[in-house]
């Protein structure tokens, strides 16, 4: 019995919380938010896995960007997520080689492309994915930082406030008594 929750487990522990959260019937926004910890921690975790270095960072650009545009969340959303989400953001995008002024549905959109490529052993599509002026040091440049991110404490910052303002507007937040 419990080998046969190993390939769920797995899957769900690769899966893109920002588009499968709760297998799609959830908000996204809060999938993001609350794995946020989990992929974004300790960034240096995911050396050597391009494919999940590029969910990770579409989870932080999906939570920063619902935080700043998102009707649920931006005019509840706290002054200090939003600054430690912008800084976390920035500070992934300059260890990629992402574009500062890049539209937040572009990245994502081409970092899932690259992601799902990778996984499917397709390199070729991947740099497709990750060409353009939202990627000015190329693809095969933003592959290999990908690749080898370091830790990042911004984008640690970032993860923990996520997390916790999604859980603060949850109403995880305040006292019971």
């Amino acid at each position: 019995m419990r080998l046969a929750l190993l390939p769920l487990l797995f899957a769900t522990a690769c899966a893109d919380p920002a588009a499968q959260h709760l297998g799609g019937f959830g908000d996204p926004v809060r999938g993001a938010a609350l794995s946020a910890p989990w992929w974004l921690a300790d960034t240096s975790r995911l050396a050597g896995n391009p494919a999940q270095a590029a969910r990770a960072a579409v989870q932080l650009e999906v939570v920063a960007d619902a935080l700043r545009q998102d009707p649920r969340y931006r005019h509840e959303a706290s002054g200090p997520a939003l600054h430690a989400t912008r800084l976390g953001v920035a500070e992934l995008r300059q260890a990629i080689g992402i574009a500062p002024e890049a539209p937040p549905a572009a990245v994502i959109a081409a970092l899932r492309d690259a992601a799902v490529a990778l996984d499917q052993g397709r390199p070729a599509r991947a740099e497709a994915a990750l060409s353009g002026p939202d990627f000015p040091l190329g693809p095969q440049a933003t592959l290999a930082r990908l690749a080898t991110l370091p830790r990042l404490p911004r984008v640690s910052e970032a993860a923990a406030a996520a997390y916790g303002e999604i859980r603060r507007l949850d109403g995880g937040g305040r006292s019971r008594g």
